[in-house]
């Protein structure tokens, strides 16, 4: 058994993301950072702040940057996070008397919760596809079942008779609602970060005539493709956790739909009829429903992982190791358990044959 089931050579067919688990390797991370560069020097260039040849140059760098990971594993052993050894290799990358300019008015909380935001966009946008495809493939199903009969139960007991649609749409009505959430959230989320040493851009002037801190952040914005907030948010991690809830929203609806799918396949109900289901090794004639059971785990593991992600908020004073680390042990694990759980959810809904009373 893997330390995590996420990248588990066994488990990740079942419980990871294939598609997901990229954006959150260190060749992506270090992709992601490296932009910042390139974007921040490009910036700086055209607002005066670096001469235009220096600006020229560093771009050109970075295009051919290639860092030593081995370097950069020691780096964050010593300093607790890779930008000082990666700015300094970058640093060693670029030609002189233009490699002073490199990182100017940066600090590593800009380049790691940049990185960070650059891909969570991409992380979105697959995402927000994936909820589409279960509404869809959710519409299909009422329209195919819909009118059939089906035992209302709760508490687990039969109640009283509906329609096959009727559940169909409770589940359904949530994904909605969450794929608005999401689109309202993007616009904070994306937000570039970039505040300096303690988020007053000290190196660009602070508190002076010739402060160009918000203009540099304006252009570095628009270079990325974020939103440039008003002010750093070194400290203020809200809308990551909106984000991380956003996440747990989405696996917990899934999860509820797997439960709900596991009970109507138990045998002597038999209110569905779902393809491909599992096998056992000491009873032949088991069909477990190991799809839908993998949908509950994934709700329950960002229930829990969302509680952690509270106590990261707490940072002190300008900035904290503990509650940045944290998170990015815990916020990766929550988006990969939701791009499981909408991978396997929209799996599970389109090997659905029936529903409804046999």
């Amino acid at each position: 058994m893997s330390f995590t089931p996420f990248n588990a050579p066994l488990l990740a067919p079942l419980l990871g993301d294939g598609e997901l688990t990229p954006y959150f390797s260190v060749r992506s991370d270090i992709e992601a950072m490296v932009r910042f560069e390139a974007a921040l020097a490009k910036a700086e260039a055209a607002c005066g702040v670096i001469p235009e040849a220096a600006g020229q140059a560093i771009c050109d760098a970075c295009g051919t940057f290639q860092p030593d990971l081995k370097l950069l594993g020691e780096g964050v052993a010593r300093d607790g996070v890779a930008v000082p050894q990666l700015v300094k290799l970058l640093r060693d990358h670029v030609d002189e008397p233009h490699r002073r300019h490199v990182h100017l008015g940066a600090t590593s909380q800009d380049l790691i919760d940049t990185s960070l935001v650059l891909r969570l966009a991409q992380v979105a946008r697959i995402l927000s596809a994936r909820l589409d495809t279960l509404d869809a493939r959710l519409g299909d199903l009422d329209r195919r079942f819909g009118s059939e009969a089906l035992m209302g139960r709760t508490r687990m007991q039969a109640a009283i008779a509906m329609r096959a649609g009727d559940r169909i749409r409770t589940w359904r009505a949530p994904l909605k609602d969450h794929q608005a959430k999401l689109q309202a959230l993007l616009p904070t989320l994306l937000r570039l970060q970039f505040g300096g040493a303690v988020g007053t851009l000290d190196k660009l002037g602070s508190n002076s005539a010739s402060h160009k801190g918000q203009e540099v952040s304006r252009l570095l914005a628009q270079e990325l493709g974020l939103t440039a907030p008003p002010a750093p948010w070194h400290t203020d991690r809200s809308a990551i956790i909106e984000f991380t809830h956003w996440l747990a929203l989405v696996t917990g609806t899934l999860g509820k739909i797997g439960q709900d799918i596991v009970l109507m396949a138990q045998n002597g109900i038999g209110d569905i009829a779902v393809a491909g289901a599992g096998g056992s090794s000491a009873m032949p004639h088991k069909q477990n429903p190991v799809k839908g059971e993998a949908l509950v785990t994934l709700a329950r593991f960002n229930a829990v992982l969302i509680s952690g992600m509270h106590q990261a908020m707490v940072h002190e004073q300008e900035r904290s190791g503990a509650a940045w680390t944290l998170e990015w042990m815990l916020l990766p694990q929550m988006v990969i358990a939701a791009g499981a759980a909408t991978r396997t959810g929209a799996g599970l809904l389109g090997t659905i044959s029936r529903i409804g009373s046999a």
